[in-house]
């Protein structure tokens, strides 16, 4: 059996058989999408984490339309939200009343609302909507590749030689929970095998331990090579769990909300140094055709609204966390659903399968506000009105790769199936704030202003790194100072040119606690919290 039919038939994934906080991990051992986040993260040591709302969420009645609810009346008189009770953005645009952790990101200037996020042709099948969304093709295509995995290949070969090494030692992307996202398929194999148990070992029959020089032995060669990659994985991901410590308060108790103890998980493995880039997790429940509102209760309770303030929560409490630990300016989150539903209602409390929702995108870096504007509702809609497109969710895939990991645009038009990508046009979309774009230039180009990044790993022990970029030569100190304010290590005191720097800072024989590393360079100043765990 060839290689590549054997890895897409019988080991779609590396899964780790061990479990972190109730949850199966799975560990994607590598793509080329992945290895090209790696390299692009080796300065910035950025994460992304995707939040997949499986079944469709109703957007509508997440994202509320001030300005039309009158429209809104007409069309959804049984579900619609009380005015009173919506959470408001702006004059015109409100949340739902459950959704109180999201409207606080907001107001922080954290929380980003895409508005109207969908494609040409929307598909309303929940298994080929969600396919077009995680592979990234056009409504008439079907592809057998997902969208990260095409752009993994397209820059990276050799999978699994060389892995894990010293530069990335650990998983390049993670799922909480036990299904594989076909989005990080690879066009020639999958991204790893399913492992039951990290300590077998693949011996022959007989007890030879050396394959033989043929096809089927160069197949067993190579499946134990992934075998013992993941194990190694499995170690790395042990460890981190066991270093890795949750500072937030908000978190609900563990089993009343799924996506946020998902999102704890996340919290604990990037606290405990693991330089994974990508995390995967999920809520599920959005399929709601009735009672999407609770009859007796009112329209602000029932299913939906729990969905939402779970999500709401969930997301709150992460941040929180992420900004406790120092780690909130390198983490982007990004929801999304396979699709939204109907303008109208329907006569049982709920909504069917429809097109556009708006999504979110979340953390310190994002270009945070509405982008887009509200729907346009019809004055009376009808049971096969759908909220028109004004951005392709391609878009947004775009941004966070061109900006937050900065890959090279010129690939995004094959990467993501599109001609949409015109690397000489317009940015049709910039989910990430200019001052946090990652630079996908020549490495060789001095940088265009003066930045101090969050040291990586934080929380450390010992040591940790801490890179920053000079727009011009200066003079540049880079000092520690404890909570005290005192002084305790001067890292750089020198005359340096343009250029990015990094420097390691050892805290041995110093106090576990949190410290604050402060840069000057000519007029530019900045200050930023560092956490030593011993």
């Amino acid at each position: 059996m060839k290689r590549r039919e054997f890895l897409s038939r019988g080991v779609p994934a590396a899964t780790l058989p061990f479990l972190v906080g109730g949850f199966r991990c799975t560990a994607y051992g590598r793509s080329r999408l992945l290895d090209v986040l790696a390299a692009a993260g080796a300065e910035t040591d950025r994460v992304l984490v995707l939040i997949q709302l499986n079944g469709g969420n109703d957007g509508l009645n997440t994202v509320i339309p001030l300005d039309q609810y009158s429209a809104i009346a007409a069309a959804r008189s049984n579900i619609m939200i009380d005015e009173a009770s919506v959470l408001r953005l702006t004059n015109a645009t409100g949340l739902h009343p459950a959704m109180t952790g999201l409207q606080g990101l907001y107001n922080n200037g954290a929380l980003a609302v895409v508005q109207g996020v969908s494609y040409p042709n929307p598909n309303l099948s929940h298994f080929r909507a969600t396919d077009i969304w995680l592979s990234g093709a056009d409504y008439n295509q079907v592809l057998n590749t997902g969208w990260a995995g095409r752009y993994l290949d397209a820059e990276f070969s050799g999978f699994p030689d060389g892995y894990p090494n010293s530069t990335m030692p650990d998983p390049l992307a993670i799922q909480i929970g036990s299904v594989v996202t076909p989005g990080l398929q690879g066009p020639s194999v999958s991204m790893g095998m399913a492992i039951t148990n990290p300590n077998a070992s693949y011996t022959l029959p007989g007890g030879s331990d050396t394959p033989p020089d043929t096809p089927a032995g160069h197949e067993l060669t190579f499946i134990r090579e992934v075998a013992q990659q993941t194990q190694l994985y499995g170690s790395s991901v042990k460890t981190a769990a066991g270093k890795g410590k949750n500072l937030s308060t908000l978190y609900p108790v563990s089993g009343q909300n799924t996506l946020a103890d998902q999102l704890k998980i996340v919290a604990q493995l990037i606290a405990g140094g693991l330089k994974t880039r990508i995390y995967v997790v999920n809520l599920g429940g959005f399929d709601t055709h009735s009672a999407q509102v609770d009859a007796t209760g009112g329209t602000a309770t029932g299913a939906h609204a729990l969905l939402l303030g779970k999500l709401s929560l969930a997301i709150a409490a992460f941040q929180d966390d992420l900004h406790l630990l120092g780690s909130d300016g390198r983490v982007v989150g990004m929801t999304f659903s396979e699709f939204g539903r109907r303008i109208k209602s329907n006569a049982s409390l709920g909504t069917d399968h429809g097109t556009a929702a708006p999504l979110f995108v979340f953390g310190n870096s994002v270009n945070a506000g509405l982008l887009g504007t509200n729907p346009a509702l019809p004055a009376a809609a009808t049971v096969n009105d759908n909220l028109a497109m004004q951005f392709d969710f391609r878009w947004v895939y775009a941004s966070l790769l061109q900006d937050w990991f900065g890959a090279d645009p010129a690939e995004l038009g094959d990467v993501l199936q599109t001609p949409l990508f015109d690397p000489s046009g317009p940015h049709p979309l910039q989910v990430i704030k200019p001052s946090a774009v990652a630079s996908s230039g020549d490495a060789g180009s001095p940088p265009e202003e003066y930045r101090l990044e969050q040291n990586y790993p934080n929380p450390f022990n010992p040591a940790t790194v801490i890179a920053y970029s000079l727009a011009g030569t200066s003079g540049v100190t880079l000092e520690v100072f404890n909570e005290a304010g005192e002084l305790v290590r001067t890292l750089v005191h020198a005359e340096q040119p343009a250029g990015a720097y990094q420097v390691e800072f050892n805290a041995s024989g110093l106090p576990s606690g949190a410290y604050f590393y402060r840069l000057r360079a000519g007029d530019f100043v900045r200050t930023m919290k560092l956490l030593y765990i011993k």
